[in-house]
């Protein structure tokens, strides 16, 4: 009995990734193209922090844990930076942040 693929033809090569899939020589791997859409408040240009506006889900955590108090709420519950000037670039505001939508990086 002959061991045939289903398609009728026999890969050329076969491995397995990490997660244990499998690829063929065939299969061609496609890189995806994301788009960034950046949502800036008024002012935000010399801002040492940057907002993904479109990300948060005003949470509030970032300015609960900004040491410097940097950051504040607007009415509507999404943070701004309040005092760009006491911002020490310590990054917290990254590390909590559950939408990974704010930066505090020295470089961005």
């Amino acid at each position: 009995m002959k061991n045939t693929h289903p398609g009728g033809k026999v890969p050329k090569k076969v491995e397995k990734d990490r997660m244990g899939m499998i690829i063929r020589e065939e299969d061609a791997l496609e890189k995806m193209e994301v788009e960034l859409t950046e949502v800036k408040a008024p002012g935000d240009d010399d801002s040492p922090v940057l907002i993904y506006y479109n990300w948060c889900k005003k949470c509030g955590i970032c300015v609960a844990f900004c040491p410097t108090g940097c950051l504040g709420r607007k009415p509507d519950g999404s943070p701004y930076v309040a005092a760009p000037e006491k911002c020490i670039h310590c990054e917290t505001c990254d590390r909590l942040c559950p939408d990974f939508a704010i930066t505090g990086a020295k470089d961005r």
